[in-house]
């Protein structure tokens, strides 16, 4: 059955939207603690501070709607309801990993829930996501995908190849930029010479619509209607998240030290953390409730995790070759 899309939520949707939220936050959260450890056992980019546009756009999408993106998957996967303790067991390079240990934090998957995946080369997953939409369209069974990526993304020209191509073919897809204004550690003011993304995509006869204040309600409301307009044949639709990042760009810490941004650019959209302000819609028992679930979910999941076994040599030449 296909959620209620509605421009007013109701207490079991805040309910359901912190939770996620806080799920993701608390899992980062104790990544960071445990990177230092060595348990983790491949480079990890952290979704921290960019939560809510996952978040606000998997609450609108169905179970057999499909996901794809970056690196930067973490938000993604566990949004969409991917397994937590497979996503842990990935991450410390186990036999039990969605991946089997060897794709690591950058190749996260659960195609039980339809999460296609994540690419660590930038853009690259970009046109797999169209081909998947050109099978959804074939399909004909109204199910969209939903590929996200960042802003250097949009700077190859891969990109510009899909847009043409989604179009043309008026595929099922929701192309959504999570523009943290950071390629690495280049600003979009050294890398654009002009800021307005979605003109270019315009130029395509692509639909598009920005959020440009890290608003989880406008992103999920937002969201809701592109969607809908997606499973009615209306063509792919185009997403821009204005966001931050909070760590660096690779690891687990800040790295205002390293010249490229300063604390007081972070400061107002730490005041502005969806998280907080979607835990203020909560009764604090309830509230509380989820955070002690959430603490028990990452425990077990540390654990399943700790006493998976690591991969066997010989698992090194499976999965190179197609049988």
């Amino acid at each position: 059955m296909e959620k209620t899309r509605q421009s007013t939520l109701s207490s079991d949707d805040y309910r359901r939207l912190y939770e996620s939220l806080q799920r993701i936050r608390c899992v980062e959260e104790r990544i960071a603690e445990i990177y230092p450890s060595d348990k983790i056992k491949s480079p990890i980019h952290l979704s921290i501070g960019q939560e809510a546009i996952s978040v606000g756009i998997c609450d609108n999408l169905n179970r057999d709607d499909v996901v794809v993106g970056t690196y930067r998957g973490h938000a993604l996967y566990l949004a969409k309801g991917g397994n937590l303790n497979q996503f842990m067991a990935e991450l410390f390079g186990k036999t039990d990993g969605c991946a089997r240990g060897k794709g690591g934090s950058m190749h996260m998957i659960d195609m039980s829930h339809n999460i296609l995946g994540s690419s660590a080369v930038v853009s690259t997953h970009i046109p797999v996501a169209m081909g998947y939409a050109w099978r959804l369209k074939q399909q004909a069974k109204g199910q969209v995908i939903a590929c996200f990526f960042g802003d250097g993304a949009t700077e190859e020209g891969v990109f510009y190849e899909t847009l043409n191509f989604a179009s043309l073919h008026k595929l099922p897809i929701l192309f959504v930029c999570e523009n943290n204004g950071l390629a690495i550690h280049a600003s979009i003011e050294k890398r654009w010479s002009q800021r307005n993304l979605l003109s270019k995509v315009a130029g395509f006869g692509i639909e598009t619509a920005a959020v440009t204040g890290m608003d989880i309600l406008e992103i999920h409301h937002k969201a809701g209607a592109a969607i809908e307009k997606l499973r009615s044949g209306s063509g792919p639709q185009f997403l821009e998240c204005h966001t931050y990042r909070w760590r660096q760009h690779v690891g687990p810490n800040e790295d205002f030290d390293a010249g490229y941004r300063t604390r007081d650019e972070m400061a107002p959209w730490v005041a502005n953390d969806q998280v907080a302000r979607i835990a203020k819609k909560l009764d604090e028992g309830v509230r509380a409730q989820i955070d002690s679930q959430i603490t028990g979910e990452i425990e077990c999941a540390e654990r399943f995790a700790e006493d998976s076994p690591f991969p066997k040599t010989q698992e090194l030449w499976e999965y190179v070759y197609a049988d």
